[in-house]
């Protein structure tokens, strides 16, 4: 298991500058196999963020939280990153780089940071690129097990949840560890699987790169990748026929007219929202309605508190008391 999460790392230095990737290569392997994020910026220190704490790297590889240390980033490998990312084919990624971000084969999603320019029909691409952040996808299988109980209905469905927690916590892990339990099916559903319909609007829960998902998201699974979630939600029900639909970070008010779309067609919801607690979901105008009428049955609390993925409480939607 060590080698394969090594191995991850590794392969996306294919993807940097060959200088920096050389300086990457050297970093210590407890800290390759926890990478989750690998900032490049311009004049700035290289950064990586691993073992919940983010460091720089020198240019031997050492990881320091020294400033002064850190091997400076410049304006040409912030270009030839950009270049090896984009396949050298900018205007084939064009879409993707107007939301901010491509995916990479393996679903890691490279964020990028520049001049963002707008036209008629809102941002037409980004110039100048100034920093990207390479987000390592790391595939965990399993780590969701302990939660299908506390979400399974006693009528063999589940409840509409809402995975709650604050970034880099585990959201999207633990939801598509979800997706793959659910539609594979489980000995909590008496063995049935469930047909799941993805809206992965950052293609970040499937990873699909040219078509196939990178992840297992199970075996009764539709994808719509980088679609909203109101359109989303709408064509899934009428061609998909999905028993639940599953998407991350929720927020907008067009979120939570998808999320009634689906409640109206009688499909269960389970999606994630960053946040720490309920009062924070209150907070938010576009989400206070969800709560109030009570849409979601199980708000399932992750923090970082035991590792990526610690479930620090789960609440019953009616009664909003802890269940575990």
């Amino acid at each position: 298991m060590e080698e394969k999460e090594i191995g991850i790392y590794e392969n996306i230095l294919e993807y940097i500058s060959l200088e920096l990737s050389h300086t990457l290569k050297k970093i210590p392997n407890k800290y390759k196999k926890n990478v989750e994020e690998i900032r490049l910026r311009y004049g700035s220190p290289l950064n990586i963020y691993s073992n919940n704490s983010d460091f720089f790297v020198t240019k031997d590889g050492l990881l320091t939280r020294n400033k002064k240390d850190g091997r400076l980033v410049d304006k040409r490998e912030i270009i030839e990153t950009f270049q090896l990312v984009s396949n050298y084919s900018v205007y084939a990624f064009e879409e993707e780089i107007k939301n901010g971000f491509i995916t990479l084969r393996g679903g890691h999603r490279v964020g990028i940071g520049g001049k963002v320019l707008y036209g008629p029909n809102g941002i037409e691409t980004i110039r100048d690129i100034s920093s990207l952040n390479m987000r390592i996808a790391r595939e965990k299988i399993g780590v969701s097990e302990k939660l299908i109980k506390y979400i399974i209905d006693f009528s063999h469905t589940i409840y509409d949840t809402l995975i709650v927690s604050p970034p880099q916590c585990g959201k999207t892990t633990i939801l598509r560890d979800l997706i793959r339990i659910l539609s594979n099916g489980s000995k909590d559903l008496g063995g049935k699987g469930m047909k799941v319909g993805v809206i992965d609007e950052r293609s970040e829960l499937a990873g699909m790169y040219n078509g196939m998902p990178q992840f297992d998201i199970g075996l009764r699974t539709d994808v719509l990748d980088g679609c909203n979630k109101k359109d989303g939600t709408i064509m899934l029900i009428r061609a998909m026929s999905p028993d639940i639909v599953a998407m991350d970070e929720i927020g907008s008010i067009n979120d939570v007219d998808a999320i009634h779309e689906a409640l109206k067609a009688g499909v269960k919801i389970i999606a994630t929202i960053h946040g720490s607690t309920l009062e924070d979901l209150v907070s938010k105008k576009s989400l206070r309605m969800l709560i109030e009428d009570k849409i979601f049955k199980r708000y399932i609390f992750l923090d970082n508190s035991k590792g990526v993925g610690t479930v620090k409480d789960i609440i019953e939607g009616d009664s909003f008391t802890s269940i575990i």
